[in-house]
């Protein structure tokens, strides 16, 4: 910000509601008067047309009324004024007023007044041109090197320069590789328009070549306007500026050169006659306007340019030597004469603010109060700053922005799922080969206690589960209102989900004094689905290739009273055994024993023991908690299945590296493809007919290719979900057997959870793999490290895809070791160093080798081995544990 303000020495405020743009100011003695001093043309959109003979008012007092020489409402928006030289026979000067789709030139005159009220002024139409184009913007000059009269050449929006010498319509043509218009300037000396095209570079174009061009009133083909007479239209220099231009002005302040300045989006250029670069300058600010002027030294050029900050800053070539502050942004400004006063700065806003100013030193007289000066009390000093640090540090355990009280405080979402599956299933589009896939209604309420602005509601289930409905949109919540939907969950793809849990998110405007649009806030909720959802009773197996045994320290409970909706009541408490039938097709048996407080979950496939096990754990805890009983636990002291996870990690990376050759493939069948296509386009437009040569058979045996190869790639897409899913449900069981077994916390289990699943969807920029093998060996080198060795390790610090998953295995294995042997997982620097005092038993530091010594998991037969393989369980005929 500028520390001297812009002297106001004459400003008012132009109609209401009006709109204004860069061309629509021109300061110039436009009425012919001979005095020298100049009158302010301002036009609008709105069609009216002001002039202005500012004279200096005193601070507070409002512009008079014969300041406004003319006003006149010329009925279409004014796009540009202008004033020259534009009447034959006479070098008196005129207005020129550029409309939409039309040119109008004005003579201004006035009358010199025998009463007070002054002398009054009008306008006369000296002639029109109707245009035939949509105009953007003109300029003028003596094209062609005539005396005493201007020309006016007029660029339309689809890129037609069209000239006029004065009543009469000269030629047009079209500018090569058109796009969009941009400023158009003409220099004089060169004889030559200037402008900046939309490919960013600075062209210029000599009336001569442009005259003696192809005629285009009429835009042609390229083809018809090689074989018609006339010269193409060459561009005789080309800036390449890298940017799109705001405006272009062209100046020659003495006998020997002029120059060309260009003020661009980020930099301001100036160039020589021939487009070579004089100087430039690196804008540090969005500038919205500027003009050129004479500088006092001899051989520079000073230059007003102003910003969107309200600073008009003024340089000499590169160098800043003044910047002041303005009352608005301007969009346009000239430099003007008034009474014997040379050098006013005019400025026009976008809304109408018009304001005559100079520069001068005027700072502001704010100076800042006296502090009183008192002795400082260090204790007390101390205490507030131990106080502030408590208060810090509170708030910095906690990840949330707002406290949980105030977000409460604004709506509150709730989801209610149906205790029931719905009778007439709402399964859309569901690729299950299930007869019925069952479907689950879910009622979802916001109370908001303020106002909300733009309520949205995104209902969020992970895949393969889908909703009826995902986007909800209300109109503005009154304070103390509710809107509720009811929607419906199914399952979709042909696949077990991971989780059955789904989220609601709520975005909304809360409305404040400072902001009536509304600060962004959020409210969520979440909500679980039954596992009736996915699976239905079925008769138990006995046999199974996966066994999962369970500890509590709690009697068994029969299963009519934890799983009433799977147990048939006539059953009663002699139920020990219980099935389940996934959609899918798989089955799990869970088993409850007689003699011992044991439960057992057997499957055939290591995925789906995940949903049974989380389901059965959950129900034991509610149960427990319900009887007031906070002493029960679970424990899991059988061996991780690490071999089995292992297989589902390898069928998952194999159908990655597939898609990777899949889409290899299909980018050299696409370029072969197009290749053929090529030489086939060429073969077509020959005028003499050859032979195809078997091109067209080549075609179609590669577009079959290529339609195979798509076909396979998106088979295999679809074979990869299904697997991810698969993994992540085998993660989900590996990281909840893992906790039962070393007793972990619940922040503990967390750094698991975002350890091993990472991802919410795998894709091959970025793969699970990978990421987990990163977050891994992240833990080995940190808080489950042996040695300060270990810990000097640096990681790679980008993520890459593995030439095969033997070095995952390997830190998984490892992982597992070091947590059997007393490692505890922590997110704390200092937790390496403290690794000797969480050893069980003050034990010893056991020495390993490069793939660790072979551990033996407490409570637990199986070991492992040297590559992380376990053995699978063998399974026995029987149904007692």
């Amino acid at each position: 910000m500028s520390l001297f303000k812009a002297r106001d020495w004459w400003s008012t405020i132009l109609g209401e509601k009006e709109e204004f743009d860069q061309g629509c100011l021109c300061v110039a003695d436009v009425d012919n008067s001979g005095s020298g001093q100049d009158k302010v043309i301002v036009g609008s959109y709105k069609g009216y047309l002001r002039i202005f003979n500012p004279h200096p008012v005193k601070p507070g007092d409002e512009v008079q009324p014969e300041d406004l020489l003319l006003e006149v409402q010329l009925r279409e928006p004014i796009l540009q004024v202008e004033v020259g030289k534009f009447v034959f026979g006479t070098e008196g000067l005129h207005l020129a007023v550029l409309h939409c789709r039309k040119l109008c030139v004005y003579a201004v005159s006035g009358t010199q007044g025998n009463v007070e009220h002054g002398n009054q002024y009008q306008i006369k139409l000296m002639y029109e041109h109707n245009l035939q184009r949509t105009a953007c913007n003109m300029t003028y000059g003596p094209f062609g090197g005539v005396k005493g009269r201007d020309l006016i050449c007029i660029q339309s929006m689809d890129g037609m320069l069209m000239l006029f010498e004065q009543e009469s319509y000269a030629f047009g043509r079209f500018l090569p590789g058109f796009l969009l218009p941009g400023p158009l300037a003409y220099s004089s000396r060169t004889d030559s328009f200037i402008t900046v095209s939309s490919c960013q570079q600075v062209e210029s174009y000599k009336y001569q070549v442009l005259a003696f061009a192809t005629d285009a009133d009429e835009r042609q083909d390229t083809e018809q306007q090689k074989l018609s007479s006339g010269k193409r239209l060459v561009v005789d220099w080309i800036l390449n500026i890298g940017e799109q231009a705001l405006d272009i002005c062209v100046v020659s302040f003495n006998q020997g050169a002029s120059s060309v300045f260009v003020l661009g989006e980020r930099n301001f250029f100036c160039l020589k006659d021939n487009g070579q670069i004089r100087f430039m300058k690196k804008l540090d600010y969005s500038p919205s306007c500027f003009i050129p002027y004479c500088s006092v030294r001899e051989g520079t050029i000073n230059t007003l340019i102003a910003n969107h900050s309200k600073i008009l800053n003024i340089y000499q070539d590169v160098t800043l030597k003044w910047a002041t502050q303005l009352p608005c942004i301007p969009i346009s400004v000239k430099i003007a004469n008034f009474q014997d006063l040379k050098g006013v700065i005019v400025t026009l806003s976008d809304d109408g603010h018009l304001q005559c100013s100079y520069l001068g030193t005027d700072p502001s007289l704010f100076q800042a109060p006296k502090v009183d000066s008192r002795e400082i009390n260090y204790e007390e000093m101390n205490a507030e700053m131990k106080e502030l640090q408590k208060i810090i540090r509170e708030a910095t355990k906690t990840q949330d922005i707002l406290p949980e009280s105030e977000k409460q405080r604004d709506i509150t979402v709730t989801a209610e799922v149906s205790a029931d599956l719905d009778e007439e299933s709402q399964a859309i589009d569901s690729e299950v080969k299930a007869g019925a896939v069952p479907s689950v209604t879910v009622k979802i309420t916001i109370q908001s206690r303020v106002t909300a602005q733009k309520p949205s509601l995104a209902v969020c289930v992970q895949a393969p589960l889908a909703v009826t409905c995902d986007q909800f949109v209300f109109d503005d919540l009154e304070p103390d209102s509710s809107e509720t939907v009811v929607l419906s969950v199914f399952l979709k793809e042909n696949c077990s989900p991971p989780e059955l849990e789904g989220i609601c998110i709520v975005s909304y405007n809360t409305p404040t004094e400072l902001n009536p649009e509304g600060i962004p806030r959020v409210s969520q909720c979440s909500f679980s689905l039954p596992l009736k959802l996915v699976c239905f009773p079925a008769q138990p197996s006995k046999a199974a290739n996966h066994k999962l045994t369970i500890d509590t320290n709690k009697p068994p409970i029969s299963f009519v009273t934890i799983f009433p909706d799977f147990v048939d009541p006539c059953e009663g408490d002699q139920a020990n055994a219980l099935g389940f039938q996934f959609l899918t097709g798989s089955k799990a048996t869970l088993l409850a024993s007689k003699t011992s407080q044991r439960y057992r979950i057997q499957s055939d496939q290591l995925e789906d023991l995940w949903l049974v096990t989380k389901e059965l754990i959950h129900r034991l805890e509610e149960h427990f908690k319900k009887q007031n009983c906070k002493d029960f636990a679970c424990t899991f002291s059988g061996s991780i299945p690490l071999q089995e996870y292992f297989e589902l990690i390898d069928q998952h990376f194999e159908l990655r590296l597939n898609a990777e050759k899949y889409q290899e493939l299909l980018s050299e069948r696409a370029v072969q493809f197009r290749a053929i296509e090529r030489r086939l386009l060429t073969r077509f437009k020959d005028k003499t007919p050859a032979p195809l040569q078997h091109l067209d058979t080549l075609l179609e045996g590669t577009f079959r290719e290529v339609i195979a190869l798509a076909d396979a790639a998106e088979e295999n897409q679809a074979n990869m979900f299904q697997a991810f899913a698969k993994l992540k449900s085998a993660t989900h069981l590996v990281i909840m057997l893992i906790s039962l077994w070393q007793k972990l916390s619940h922040d503990q289990v967390a750094i698991l959870e975002a350890t091993f699943l990472p991802l919410a969807e795998d894709t091959q920029e970025l793969g699970w793999e990978e990421t987990v093998d990163a977050a891994v060996s992240y833990l080995l080198r940190t808080c489950l490290s042996k040695s300060s060795k270990e810990q000097a390790l640096t990681l790679s610090s980008q993520l890459s895809m593995p030439k095969d998953t033997s070095r995952l295995k390997k830190n998984i294995t490892l992982f597992c070791d070091r947590l059997a042997k007393g490692g505890r997982l922590s997110l704390s620097t200092d937790s390496a160093t403290q690794q000797a005092a969480v050893m069980p038993g003050g034990c010893a530091t056991i020495p390993e080798s490069d793939l660790e010594e072979r551990t033996v998991i407490p409570g637990s037969t199986a070991m492992f081995a040297n590559h992380g393989q376990t053995t699978k369980q063998k399974s026995k005929p029987d149904c007692t544990i």
